[in-house]
């Protein structure tokens, strides 16, 4: 008894655009997200050695007009 043997060939095809493109898109939201989170912790911490967010206001708007 012989048994036949079949080779099949498959060739596999990645699209290295869309992998650059879908690198490039988790970047940005990391990027984004830091940002946001560093934004966040910045204001928070702006809160809490004003006070209050009236006083956070009336600091900003200060340091804008220069008075």
């Amino acid at each position: 008894m012989t048994a036949a043997t079949t080779r099949t060939r498959t060739a596999t095809r990645v699209n290295t655009q869309a992998e650059i493109s879908r690198g490039t898109a988790i970047s940005l939201a990391a990027a984004g997200t830091l940002v946001g989170l560093w934004a966040f912790a910045s204001l928070a911490a702006a809160m809490v050695m004003t006070g209050s967010p009236v006083a956070l206001a009336q600091a900003w708007l200060g340091a804008v007009i220069g008075a």
